[in-house]
């Protein structure tokens, strides 16, 4: 008989959340956890809702310290028009130009927002909550049409998903007349004409990566990534077949005739892809991919610190990413988008998350009975003194479970 007693309390408000429902079951399983009803508010721990999060009332529970699966003001990155305006007037993100195509934001005429002039766009996406960057779109369009630079763009919704809301095209009209029709905010953004490809079969792929956050704002890579493909081959002259442009598994599994006929479920994880790199490219994935990858990632991650670590809040937060990549045919890594409530590759469910645990949760409320009587989790005062909440920053090693920390 099992006589434990729970020394904490969650609760999951998300039924959504495959990931967040997995890490429930782990925390249960210790025996250490205790699941409470959605609307207690006496937890130690939210496993919340990523767009109805209650952070306002985080942090005020006498006695309780309080940490919650998201980072307020984390959709600076993870909606597609925010991380434009985002890359764009960030100082620290000026060599952004190397690794994220060019980007510009669209609002429908319908909403009559203030139209950016050609010239001097930055400075108006820096003075305005809200500009639409047609004209500097237009601009730059027409000087690459002259040059005789790739023409092909991509209109994406800035909330969509899915494969949602997108228009690959030649033609500027077309592609601003479709996001007039479409009625919300989109990126059009310079269409990588020439990705690395995989054989057998000519086709395109992204390459997703989970990056975990934790309390003290520590960032750690999931050491195994997994790439989307595509199953038909790519082919820059047809730019109707969605199916040979865009690797979203839905899209894949509704319209292509070949899914699942290269790789299962059209994934390819990074054991196979590094072996693939080297004996087709002789490239090694150590030395020329993921130093990119992990670049890119610190950057972004650190631009946004200021203004969402939750270091001397009254409550703490960890988050989860899905940061989506794309390699051109010159091995130059590329970021495409960055989700904040990533899903997760069915067979990569119980390492990913019992890392999360790990990491993100019980660095915050330990599982162990002799560092609990060193160092309490829970606030002495309503207000959570100082020194409970920022507590010296954990030492992790490079290799912390399945992260390695950036």
């Amino acid at each position: 008989m099992n006589n434990v007693t729970p020394m904490y309390t969650f609760v999951l408000r998300d039924d959504n959340s495959s990931v967040y429902a997995e890490v429930s079951k782990i925390l249960v399983a210790t025996g250490k956890w205790k699941r409470l009803k959605k609307d207690n508010p006496r937890f130690n721990l939210m496993l919340g809702e990523r767009n109805r999060l209650p952070f306002g009332r985080l942090g005020h529970e006498p006695g309780l310290m309080q940490l919650v699966n998201y980072y307020r003001g984390a959709d600076k990155l993870c909606r597609k028009a925010s991380l434009v305006k985002l890359i764009k007037t960030s100082p620290e993100l000026k060599d952004s130009c190397n690794w994220f195509p060019e980007s510009y934001i669209i609002y429908p005429t319908n909403l009559n927002t203030p139209v950016a002039p050609a010239t001097n766009g930055i400075s108006h996406l820096k003075n305005n909550p809200k500009t639409d960057e047609r004209e500097v779109f237009l601009a730059s369009y027409n000087t690459k049409k002259e040059n005789g630079e790739g023409t092909v763009w991509i209109a994406k919704s800035s909330a969509g998903a899915k494969g949602a809301g997108i228009l690959i095209s030649h033609d500027a009209t077309q592609l601003l007349e479709f996001i007039d029709n479409q009625g919300q905010v989109h990126v059009i953004q310079k269409y990588l004409e020439r990705p690395l490809l995989l054989e057998p079969g000519h086709r395109k792929f992204d390459i997703r990566s989970w990056v975990l956050v934790d309390h003290q704002y520590n960032i750690y890579l999931y050491r195994e990534g997994v790439l989307r493909t595509s199953s038909e081959p790519y082919n820059s002259s047809d730019l109707q077949d969605m199916t040979s442009h865009l690797t979203n598994h839905c899209i894949q599994k509704e319209h292509s005739q070949n899914y699942g006929r290269y790789e299962e479920g059209n994934e390819m994880f990074f054991d196979e892809f590094r072996q693939y790199l080297l004996s087709v490219h002789n490239v090694t994935m150590e030395t020329s991919i993921l130093p990119q990858i992990k670049q890119i990632i610190r950057s972004c991650l650190m631009c946004i610190e200021p203004a969402i670590s939750t270091k001397h809040l009254s409550y703490q937060s960890f988050q989860l990413f899905g940061f989506d990549f794309m390699l051109d045919e010159n091995f130059k890594v590329w970021l495409i988008e960055i989700n904040g409530a990533p899903a997760c590759a069915q067979k990569l469910y119980p390492e990913l998350c019992q890392g999360i645990v790990d990491v993100a949760i019980s660095t915050v409320f330990s599982l162990n009975a002799d560092a609990l009587s060193s160092s309490p989790p829970f606030s002495t005062s309503p207000s959570l003194s100082s020194s409970s909440c920022s507590s010296p920053k954990l030492r992790a090693p490079q290799q912390f479970g399945p992260f390695i920390k950036l």
